[in-house]
């Protein structure tokens, strides 16, 4: 999920804190979704419960969590479900968490930009973003809420105005850009998605977006047309 991030740090920072993560106290990591029972919420949950890393998974949204924790709760792996609903719940959520996820907002509609989810979006963030601030202000925290070019700034602008932010400690995740790319591109060339790479650079908004096809893995050629095309299916 991390392997593509937008933040206002360097690439060693961003080394140090993944290395920070997979060794920290021997597979004991305390998680928190908040936004658990969205779209992206429930399947990142039901995929944390099956890490051997997570021992404790809090879950929080603003409806349906208690469901969803109970679900979780079912499936025989080591981690800890517990489940948090409702805004008076969601510093309860974060209490000793080590890593915070941020699927929580409006979804992307077929025709909106992610400019169009900014007014509704930025404010859920940014809330999120105070509570995590005052409650768990040392755990990394990865924000996937679009437009994800906007809401890392503006929870990094919450945690200055706190006095705690630290730039290798917020994220924000864009790794379908990475995917999505692989996917077209193995999916023109007839190539298996799996095994094609194309490094993706800029942003996570439209043009912002930058596909490198030009530096893929495997190499692969496309006419100026069909790769301008391309690019702009990828940036969509």
């Amino acid at each position: 999920m991390f392997s593509r991030l937008v933040k206002p740090q360097t690439v060693a920072g961003i080394a140090k804190s993944a290395q920070n993560f997979s060794t920290s106290s021997q597979n004991n990591v305390k998680v928190a979704v908040l936004g658990a029972s969205g779209g992206i919420g429930q399947p990142l949950a039901l995929l944390l419960k099956n890490s051997p890393l997570v021992t404790e998974l809090s879950l929080y949204d603003i409806v349906h969590t208690p469901g969803v924790a109970a679900d979780l709760s079912h499936i025989n792996t080591n981690s800890k479900v517990r489940a948090a609903n409702g805004p008076e719940q969601v510093k309860d959520a974060l209490k000793g968490m080590e890593v915070v996820i941020i699927p929580a907002g409006v979804p992307r509609k077929p025709g909106m930009t992610r400019d169009d989810l900014f007014n509704t979006n930025a404010s859920i963030v940014r809330d999120l973003a105070q509570a995590c601030a005052e409650v768990c202000p040392k755990a990394l925290v990865g924000i996937i809420s679009n437009p994800v070019n906007s809401t890392v700034p503006i929870a990094s602008e919450v945690y200055q105005k706190a006095g705690v932010y630290d730039p290798n400690r917020i994220f924000g995740v864009t790794t379908l850009d990475i995917v999505r790319a692989n996917a077209f591109v193995g999916e023109a060339k007839g190539l298996n998605p799996t095994q094609v790479n194309i490094p993706v650079i800029g942003g996570h908004s439209g043009v912002t977006i930058i596909p490198l096809i030009s530096q893929a893995k495997p190499s692969v050629d496309f006419p100026k047309d069909q790769l301008k095309a391309l690019t702009e299916r990828i940036q969509e």
